[in-house]
């Protein structure tokens, strides 16, 4: 299963999710290594977490609302002391939002279904139980009328 497209990589989830500040490793699914993981040692197709860069990558968001992406940029190349371009640390923040909202949405979806399949359901129920009543009360007729 591959998850690129053309000029951007997606991490599959669940990346930023994490269980009290633990990170989760990810499978790897492009060349490019993202900022933030590395890859595994033992298996070339697994990402593990850089738990210092990923920390402060969650910081510099924050950042974000005040200062500039080239600004914080430097910031994060320089307390990391891994280099992420502006233009990289806005494709990354901007795909994490637009994951986020797809999950979102995905989400709502599920839950419309969801509420149609009960509706359909008892709309269903409704035509069974009329059908018996009607079968009940025809059924008597013609036996009578026999």
């Amino acid at each position: 299963m591959m998850n690129r497209t053309v000029g951007k990589w997606t991490l599959p989830q669940p990346l930023g999710l994490k269980d009290e500040n633990e990170w989760l490793p990810v499978p790897k699914i492009a060349r490019t290594i993202p900022f933030g993981y590395q890859v595994d040692p033992d298996d070339e197709h697994v990402l593990l977490p850089i738990k210092n860069e990923l920390d402060l990558l969650e910081k510099a968001k924050d950042y974000l609302k005040q200062y500039s992406y080239r600004e914080v940029a430097n910031w994060l190349s320089r307390n990391t002391n891994r280099y992420i371009s502006h233009v990289g640390l806005r494709k990354r923040i901007d795909d994490e939002r637009r994951r986020k909202n797809k999950a979102g949405i995905y989400r709502r979806w599920h839950n419309i279904a969801k509420a149609a399949l009960a509706k359909a359901d008892e709309l269903e129920q409704k035509r069974l139980n009329a059908k018996a009543n009607t079968d009940e009360s025809g059924s008597g007729t013609e036996a009578g009328s026999t």
